[in-house]
């Protein structure tokens, strides 16, 4: 690895082919000084990142390629979206989106390695892409990112570049305050999980909530895609298991968890293709997978991913995880989520979604009207759940006209 200054990494990027594919750490962990550098120098190029926030480049030229759309995304004409459960990433990068740049953020060297720190996820696999067809791995070095173990570990020779920077990583804030909805559907989640159950949390106030009203449980684990300060909680209250690992593709949240994980044995960094294997999720005792959705139909079918003919996110994990859940003894798949939309003004339980599924047949679907058992029960038993226990009641009386004539009823 060879330490440059801007002008360097510059040239190294003229230096890339032609309309360069380059991967760069995406969530909360992008590279900016790199991307600028990219961006000012690289007429034309596709820059893919994971769940890009905003501020990323925004003109003719740059193509914004990405498995799961992030809000500095969305709505952008130069958007390429490409579908794939997360889990499959890895498997384009080797197969079918050659990779000539990739570009990471990272804590400063440790014994012989940088750590990927607070993002892990794909980038081993774009790195190892990369590397296997001879092309440029930059690290921009950040004194302020913490040193996490596992996956996140990349020995300096695998490095071509490092660029040193200094910069405050971004922080969510004060969380916001839970509504009086999330915290009834976070205790109805609760009351569904045993003590001992490993969990996997999406993303939300719902899975916040969730977690908020775990915190009398004992024996907890962690085989996640990502988690935030909510584990703190329950790590405080003493609520997970001391003696098991806690694993993770990626993190956020306020600088009192990046403290906590620097350099902590317990969070084990894990590349999206573990975390996200079914196989191994399967594994996990009493595997318990906590996610929402935008609607979910009365044959069980859920929509995360789009609004219309939009993509908003795309499919992540939410597969993986459900798949992997439903296989694990004693594991359990569950959608949380809001009866009524209150921004669209419309219900979430619809007699059937419009839009590409992105799962379907969850263990149960949970809103502040109740839950719905699904796993196990027959098309009608469903339809008849989903209506009089999580949907909205301004709503009931319709679904069950369309429950008729879907063959429901």
């Amino acid at each position: 690895m060879q330490t440059v200054d801007t002008a360097a990494l510059a040239t190294a990027f003229r230096a890339l082919p032609a309309t360069p594919r380059v991967v760069v750490s995406g969530n909360h962990s992008v590279p900016w000084e790199a991307v600028r550098v990219l961006d000012e120098h690289v007429h034309s190029y596709v820059l893919n990142v994971l769940n890009g926030p905003p501020g990323l480049p925004d003109r003719e030229g740059v193509t914004l390629e990405t498995s799961f759309v992030g809000p500095g995304q969305r709505r952008r004409p130069g958007l390429s979206y490409v579908p794939s459960r997360l889990s499959l990433v890895p498997v384009l990068f080797r197969e079918r989106l050659p990779v000539d740049a990739v570009v990471l953020h990272c804590a400063p060297p440790r014994d012989g390695h940088l750590s990927l720190g607070l993002e892990v996820n794909i980038l081993p696999a774009a790195l190892e892409a990369c590397r296997a067809r001879g092309g440029l791995v930059v690290a921009v070095v950040n004194n302020r990112m913490p040193y996490t173990h596992g996956d996140a570990l990349v020995p300096l020779e695998d490095v071509d570049l490092a660029v040193e920077c200094d910069e405050p990583l971004p922080s969510p804030g004060a969380p916001p305050t839970l509504g009086e909805d999330a915290q009834t559907i976070g205790r109805s989640v609760a009351a569904r999980v045993p003590d001992g159950a490993t969990l996997q949390m999406g993303i939300g106030a719902v899975p916040d909530a969730a977690l908020a009203a775990l915190t009398e449980h004992r024996g907890l684990r962690l085989w996640t895609e990502m988690f935030s300060d909510g584990v703190l909680a329950l790590d405080a209250a003493g609520a997970l298991d001391p003696e098991h690992p806690l694993t993770t593709s990626f993190l956020f949240g306020s600088p009192e968890l990046y403290a906590w994980v620097d350099d902590n044995p317990r969070v084990r960094m894990a590349r999206t293709e573990r975390t996200n294997d079914p196989g191994l999720i399967a594994e996990q005792r009493l595997m318990t997978s906590i996610n929402t959705a935008l609607e979910v139909d009365l044959f069980g079918q859920a929509n995360a991913s789009r609004i219309g003919t939009r993509i908003h996110s795309g499919f992540g994990g939410q597969t993986d995880f459900i798949v992997g859940a439903l296989h694990s003894p004693g594991g359990q798949a569950l959608l949380a989520l809001r009866s009524w939309h209150p921004r669209a003004d419309l219900s979430t339980i619809v007699p059937l979604v419009d839009e590409p599924v992105t799962s379907f047949q969850a263990s149960a679907i949970v809103t502040e009207q109740g839950t719905a058992p699904l796993f196990g029960s027959t098309e009608r038993e469903q339809a008849r759940a989903l209506i009089e226990e999580a949907a909205h009641p301004r709503v009931r009386d319709e679904l069950w006209e369309e429950a008729v004539a879907l063959g429901l009823a």
